[in-house]
């Protein structure tokens, strides 16, 4: 018995210095050191745990060490913060933010680019009042870009059928950055809220970017003074990152978060399980808690929720709103 525990514990302790190696590993390739100096770190980081524990007489002494050298490793991570003032990629230079007066919100910088593709765009915004008493709707946008597990989920918050807000948390990337899932774990990347026209933030997906992304557009079932607490609650989480910076992170800090707000919005609680970890099956997840129509099976109502058509129909038209919603399912009123 002593010896498999002895076994046990030797395993667990390999485990976890090789989570805490390969996690160093990954910290020196993408700091900002440069090039050569942070990969050569890296790979003597990789090498040398194993070199020593195998070579070295004294394992505690070993085990130590590389603890130490470790924990200078994390003390140095916590000093990289992030930062709102870099040379940003046009699409997302400018952060938006919104002023609240009464019944009245005023949203600052709102979004609405001229694209001719969706790396290629002429960038425009301007400010727009909504009275907080026409707000009545949020429906939830999935946007499929890498198969049926993955997709890109923002909310769009309705005025009286007429003015639309679509809110899309995203990676805000600097000028010739390009995105990596795996360069998401070490800080490599801000968060921003994109408040934006449809126009812009629907058409970017359905119309320019190429192969063209499959969008649904799903009503949410919500009461109106719940659309209401989570339209403010999002007013704040706006106006909170452009004063506060915040790092994005593939795992943690992701657009389903905009799943779990509803949840939070009406006293519930949302699990983390497999169908917010790929965020293609997210909608499933509402469907599932009845915040959706739930009067049809789920595989129909997104069948009939696609919008591409109907968004690359539009074009720029000033009603592209409206016309992506002509026929979409509606689910019964939420009970208050």
């Amino acid at each position: 018995m002593r010896r498999r525990g002895k076994l046990c514990g030797v395993g667990l302790l390999g485990i976890l210095v090789t989570g805490m190696t390969l996690w160093g590993v990954g910290a020196l390739s993408y700091s900002s050191l440069p090039a050569p100096l942070g990969h050569g770190l890296a790979a003597a980081l990789g090498l040398a745990p194993a070199g020593a524990f195998l070579g070295l007489p004294h394992r505690r002494r070993t085990l130590l060490g590389f603890v130490l050298v470790w924990g200078v490793l994390v003390g140095g991570w916590r000093t990289i913060t992030p930062s709102n003032d870099r040379d940003w990629q046009p699409d997302v230079a400018g952060l938006a933010t919104a002023t609240l007066d009464g019944e009245r919100v005023t949203v600052h910088n709102l979004r609405n680019n001229a694209y001719r593709t969706d790396t290629d765009c002429t960038p425009r915004s301007y400010d727009k009042t909504f009275a907080l008493r026409r707000l009545e709707s949020m429906d939830l946008i999935s946007s499929y870009w890498a198969g049926n597990a993955i997709a890109h989920l923002f909310v769009s918050l309705g005025f009286g059928g007429q003015d639309y807000v679509a809110i899309s948390e995203e990676t805000r990337k600097a000028q010739g950055e390009e995105y990596s899932t795996l360069a998401g774990f070490f800080k490599q990347y801000t968060l921003i809220n994109v408040v934006a026209d449809e126009r812009d933030v629907i058409r970017v997906r359905t119309t320019y970017r190429q192969p063209h992304e499959q969008g649904y557009l799903y009503r949410l079932r919500l009461t109106p003074m719940e659309v209401r607490r989570l339209f403010l609650d999002y007013v704040q989480g706006i106006n909170r990152l452009a004063t506060h910076p915040t790092f994005s992170n593939t795992l943690t800090t992701t657009c389903t978060t905009t799943i779990w707000m509803p949840t939070r919005a009406v006293g519930g609680t949302a699990r983390y399980n497999w169908q917010i970890l790929f965020s293609g099956y997210a909608p499933e997840y509402v469907y599932e808690r009845g915040r959706l129509d739930t009067s049809l099976p789920f595989a129909e109502l997104k069948r009939l929720s696609l919008i591409n058509a109907r968004a690359q129909a539009a074009g720029a038209a000033p009603d592209v709103s409206q016309r992506i919603r002509a026929g979409l399912p509606m689910p019964p009123p939420a009970s208050r």
